[in-house]
């Protein structure tokens, strides 16, 4: 493990580009540029419930993104019955395999 001149472990960025990813034939890619800025992804907001608490976070062009950090209500539809409505959230089911897959 390499460690800087302060002791902590260097910070990695999230980024939502397909870089590392390779080709079709399944050969790899050059890699010809560092990580930009429009290629920027973030941690998630990991919601719990709880009386509304929402952060804006500023995006690009200047636009903003309402992060819910809690909530107790939300606007959910039913596919079959073609209703929406918006509903107040008593419990989630538990995903083990993983956190975004919680309902």
């Amino acid at each position: 493990v390499c460690l800087h001149a302060h002791g902590a472990l260097p910070a990695m960025g999230i980024s939502r580009d397909s870089q590392h990813k390779r080709r079709l034939t399944g050969g790899k890619k050059p890699h010809h540029h560092k990580k930009r800025k429009h290629e920027m992804g973030r941690q998630m907001a990991m919601t719990k419930i709880g009386a509304k608490r929402i952060h804006p976070v500023r995006c690009r062009g200047g636009n903003m993104k309402f992060r819910g950090i809690r909530l107790d209500t939300g606007n959910f539809s039913w596919g079959s019955e073609v209703c929406t409505r918006k509903t107040r959230i008593l419990d989630v089911v538990y995903n083990a395999s993983n956190n975004e897959l919680v309902r």
